[in-house]
């Protein structure tokens, strides 16, 4: 979580505590609920950078020489809205794997469409047919997020690890 986040944390937690003290439940309720889905997306999103990054150390272990470079507070556009969040590039030579995931933080953003608590894309550098647009979603039955692909049939696909592999695998020019 970068100090950023960690703060806004803060702020929203005291928030929470100045309107239960006020008797504001209606105010409170709702910031407890921002409050879970913030860590559920930050954890989400760590999940999914940090599984690539395992991927490509893999990978490397193997003499693929994968470099790495990680944004944090990175802003793109997922159709309509701005995503805010991390952005992990993964290069060898000129081939470039990028991670981006994040969730929209102002009004202005927008929104994550499909319901979601926050939108991810995995894209090849040169390469727009190989990419996954991903959402990270509350399972029904309560239970962590997880994060599905939006399949162009409409279809919703949970993301595992062994489709990051074969992205790394695409990166590697081993597909």
């Amino acid at each position: 979580m970068s100090e950023l986040d960690a703060e806004w944390a803060r702020i929203i937690s005291e928030a929470e505590s100045r309107a239960r003290t006020a008797g504001r439940s209606d105010v409170s309720d709702y910031l407890s609920l921002r409050a879970a889905n913030d860590q559920a997306r930050a954890l989400g999103i760590k999940w999914l950078i940090e599984t690539f990054i395992a991927l490509a150390g893999h990978a490397n272990r193997a003499g693929a020489g994968i470099s790495f470079e990680q944004t944090d507070a990175h802003r793109f556009s997922v159709h309509r809205s701005t995503m805010v969040g991390t952005r992990l590039t993964l290069r060898v030579g000129l081939r470039a794997l990028i991670v981006e995931a994040g969730w929209p933080r102002l009004p202005a953003d927008g929104i994550v469409r499909g319901g979601g608590l926050a939108g991810a894309r995995v894209s090849h550098f040169g390469d727009s047919t190989a990419s996954d647009e991903l959402l990270l979603v509350r399972k029904t039955n309560g239970g962590a997020p997880q994060w599905v692909v939006l399949e162009t049939t409409g279809t919703r696909t949970e993301f595992l690890e062994g489709r990051g592999q074969s992205h790394v695998k695409k990166l590697l020019g081993n597909s």
